[in-house]
């Protein structure tokens, strides 16, 4: 099985939210654990050139799972990214991020 690549783009208006979820990301692959183990394979923020092409997104989350079960467990269990979501809470223009999730 490949390993499932999810990305999530953000429309995030505050800068310097940007970088705290940036070095959020950037740590999150070693912080987050499953049955006392990491279990996130990549972990990586990125932020988009000012271009009109990127649609006004200011933040792209980059995480690799080895299984879907993974990625179910960082959605709905993981305290890492609960806490990252509860940052962003409220915070966010146009609703929701865009997920894409893919085989690797």
């Amino acid at each position: 099985m490949s390993p499932i690549v999810r990305l999530t783009l953000f429309k995030i208006p505050d800068a310097s939210l940007v970088q705290q979820i940036a070095q959020k990301y950037s740590t999150l692959y070693q912080e987050a654990l499953k049955d006392g183990k990491p279990y996130i394979q990549l972990s990586a923020g990125h932020i988009p050139h000012a271009d009109p092409r990127s649609r006004g997104y200011t933040f792209i989350a980059r995480t690799v799972f080895l299984s879907k079960e993974d990625m179910n467990y960082y959605d709905e269990l993981d305290e890492r990214h609960a806490e990252i979501k509860a940052l962003l809470r409220g915070r966010l223009e146009d609703g929701p991020p865009l997920v894409v999730v893919m085989d690797g």
